[in-house]
């Protein structure tokens, strides 16, 4: 099957299980109203959400956090209302293609993830108005429970109490930076000691992910993936940058070590490549920035055809962790999703009390209508957001290297 063929009968398959639902949608007589942003300061990040009102009451909520632009998220998310407003929510192909397609520049990251955050309350407005948990409306559970490796530092004892949790699998970056300065050598025999140290600590049968963060030079993956493989990685992240994927090709052909990447690319096309040329085995989107939860299906479905397993990306919020949950229940290829949970008291607030059921290291599946979570307004009033600067990371001479 050509690239073409395929990519146009993948998209068919979610619509027509939609196309199912929607007369009992349309009855109704569900139309947008407006759009609000709501930004989130939590530390060294801020989340943005997306809130999507209709006539009949019903409201939806996404997101589309991206570090560092989060204000011109914002703005981006809001550009869509004269587009949205008066239209029906449950028409969600068809508003998606609009809002991708219609603008004489596509894509990008700004432009996906208010993209992503819209299409994700869209989906969220149409579970609650049938009342039915949004996988159901994917095509129903392909899994009874999903797996989760959890964020931590990249200490064996950060390891060990993801362990002591139920966790199997646990992921940090071990490339090595010292106040900002990459001195190529100690980034890769320190980050390899830290591997070391890990798999000795957490025995053989515990997944360790490494997330190199787009760090490393070439000449630094090829050494650093190479001796990372007698500790046996489960994968490897973001070695390469996403500009070429000749860089990625040529690890490719110098490593035994699983590698994956795609928490900076967008919508199926920017997955076909990976998948088609297998230059991966785990690609990583993120329903925040990849296109949305319908997006996000289609990518699975992607990967699935070529044998290429999915982790998908989500360092953000528990409304990015459900909306990641509904495709991953419903998706054969998805394999482990992330999971970064933040326990402060006043995010429990948030969410009022959270929808993310987590035990012994898997994820329940979703079980309220829609998305299954909302956001106390008033909580989210009391942390606003705060400009954030991302590490400037410098080689010895002075230049800029990546982060």
């Amino acid at each position: 099957m050509k690239r073409r063929q395929f990519l146009g009968a993948a998209a068919a398959v979610p619509a027509a299980s939609l196309a199912q639902v929607q007369p009992q949608a349309r009855a109704l007589n569900l139309k947008i109203t407006d759009l609000k942003t709501i930004a989130v300061n939590v530390g060294s990040v801020n989340w943005v959400f997306c809130k999507v009102l209709t006539n009949q009451g019903l409201t939806g909520i996404g997101e589309g956090s991206i570090t560092s632009k989060e204000a011109t998220l914002s703005q981006a998310i809001l550009e869509h209302s004269r587009f949205l407003i008066g239209k029906d929510p449950t028409d969600i192909e068809l508003l998606w293609q609009g809002m991708y397609r219609y603008p004489r520049w596509r894509g990008g990251p700004i432009l996906n993830s208010a993209i992503s955050a819209i299409e994700i309350a869209l989906w969220d407005i149409l579970g609650k108005a049938l009342g039915v948990p949004i996988y159901k409306l994917l095509g129903g559970a392909a899994r009874k429970r999903v797996r989760l490796y959890k964020d931590v530092g990249s200490t064996p004892e950060a390891f060990l109490q993801a362990k002591q949790e139920g966790y199997n699998a646990a992921k940090s970056g071990f490339v090595t930076v010292k106040d900002e300065l990459v001195i190529p050598t100690f980034a890769v025999r320190e980050g390899i000691n830290k591997l070391r140290d890990v798999r000795k600590a957490v025995g053989d049968d515990f997944d360790i992910c490494i997330d190199a963060h787009g760090q490393l030079t070439t000449v630094m993956a090829v050494e650093f993936c190479t001796r990372a493989e007698e500790y046996r990685p489960f994968f490897i992240e973001e070695a390469t940058q996403l500009e070429d994927l000749g860089e990625l090709a040529l690890l490719r052909s110098k490593t035994k070590a699983p590698l994956a990447t795609g928490e900076r690319s967008f919508t199926k096309y920017g997955f076909a490549e990976f998948c088609t040329r297998h230059l991966v085995d785990y690609i990583q989107p993120d329903v925040c920035h990849a296109g949305g939860i319908l997006e996000l299906k289609k990518i699975g479905t992607l990967a699935e055809t070529f044998r290429v397993e999915m982790a998908p990306h989500n360092p953000q919020s528990e409304v990015s962790t459900l909306a990641s949950l509904h495709v991953d229940a419903t998706t054969p290829a998805c394999t482990i999703q992330e999971y970064s949970p933040n326990r402060a008291p006043w995010v429990a607030d948030l969410f009022y009390g959270g929808a993310v059921k987590v035990k012994d290291g898997f994820a329940d599946l979703p079980d309220r209508p829609g998305l299954g979570v909302d956001i106390d307004e008033k909580v989210a009033a009391k942390h606003p957001y705060k400009p954030v600067n991302r590490p400037n990371n410098v080689f010895r001479d002075g230049g800029v290297a990546d982060h």
